[in-house]
């Protein structure tokens, strides 16, 4: 077996590349082996050998042009998403109302002074019924009824300028007030008839661009 292994490497050596086919083995009357690629002759014993393709595929010529890489159709771009804008957040403001005390969220740390009668400042101890209900108060309107006097209702009868005072609100404060309106304005937005969602659906992504810093 090594021996005919041998015999069919040198075959292959000696012959240069070979295609596949078929080879004889052929044995002669004195015992002789040969190899060759036509059928032995009828006094020899023959022994058909199936060679596997072992050629390499030919190269082209050097001055052929090279085939171009194999690439991707091309279907279009994938889609970019953009980022969510991220709005600074603004500086708001927890005011008190002037009058009635009352408090509420301002962008606004500067309100405009406005008049108010002084009988809603609580500056008197005479009540608003008091003072704009008793004969000679500021419920009449006769200018002979208060000549010469000053009652605790015609004082309370003026007006005066006040403002609101505010206080800026910290960074944490402004996110919890910022949630607070998402909130009332998402509820506006589920109910709001399509005509009128437009600018809750604008101050609704103005509220999450700037709650985004938070």
């Amino acid at each position: 077996m090594h021996r005919l292994l041998a015999l069919l490497l040198l075959l292959v050596v000696i012959s240069g590349p070979v295609a596949a086919g078929t080879v004889y083995k052929c044995r002669g009357a004195d015992g002789q082996l040969s190899y060759q690629d036509a059928p032995c002759a009828k006094t020899q014993q023959q022994q058909a050998l199936q060679l596997p393709d072992d050629q390499a595929a030919p190269s082209p010529p050097a001055n052929a042009p090279s085939e171009p890489a194999d690439t991707l159709p091309v279907t279009g771009e994938a889609p970019v998403s953009s980022p969510t804008p991220v709005v600074p957040l603004t500086q708001l403001y927890r005011c008190m109302h002037a009058v009635d005390g009352s408090a509420y969220v301002s962008s606004n740390g500067h309100p405009q002074p406005f008049l108010a009668p002084l009988g809603m400042l609580g500056a008197l101890p005479t009540s608003l019924s008091q003072a704009y209900g008793q004969p000679g108060g500021a419920g009449i309107s006769a200018p002979e009824a208060n000549r010469g006097r000053v009652t605790s209702g015609l004082v309370a009868s003026n007006y005066v300028w006040v403002q609101d005072l505010c206080r800026p609100l910290s960074v944490p404060e402004i996110c919890h007030a910022l949630r607070d309106e998402l909130e009332q304005n998402t509820r506006k937005l589920q109910r709001a008839f399509k005509s009128d969602r437009p600018p809750l659906q604008r101050r609704d992504d103005e509220l999450r661009a700037q709650l985004a810093n938070c």
